[in-house]
């Protein structure tokens, strides 16, 4: 194995690129629009989104509308948003981003030292994704 990308279903393609830009730091790749006759290096006006590919540092991440998403994955189910996983992120300054999605309204958990030694928190994006992060002492 090379890599791992993971696409996850989502009800909103453009909701969800925003939140990534807006609080976490992400920016956009590649986005597909409802058409499918393309690919799109930003969102344009207008137009509706059945996909999208976003990056912040060495992680990427896809997201897809779950109508397409359960078409295009024949395993996938309607209800497939959301997941009883988590995906974890090591980052640098994590009480600064703590800090920031607190202050714009983001529910995050307190800052908690693990056991191995590292400060982590999470919170529920707007899909129901947990995402955790991660800082080592």
């Amino acid at each position: 194995m090379k890599k791992m990308t993971p696409n996850l279903a989502v009800a909103n393609v453009l909701d969800t690129v925003k939140y990534y830009q807006n609080h976490l730091g992400f920016a956009l790749t590649a986005a597909v629009p409802e058409t499918q006759d393309g690919v799109d290096q930003q969102l344009l006006e207008g137009k509706t989104y059945v996909f999208a590919m976003m990056k912040c540092g060495a992680v990427e991440l896809m997201f897809q509308r779950t109508d397409s998403f359960v078409h295009d994955v024949e395993l996938a189910e309607d209800d497939s948003i959301g997941a009883s996983i988590s995906f974890y992120f090591e980052i640098e300054g994590l009480a600064e981003l703590h800090s920031k999605l607190e202050a714009n309204g983001i529910k995050v958990t307190k800052i908690k030292t693990t056991w191995y030694g590292a400060n982590e928190f999470y919170l529920k994006d707007l899909n129901g994704y947990i995402l955790g992060f991660s800082e080592n002492n």
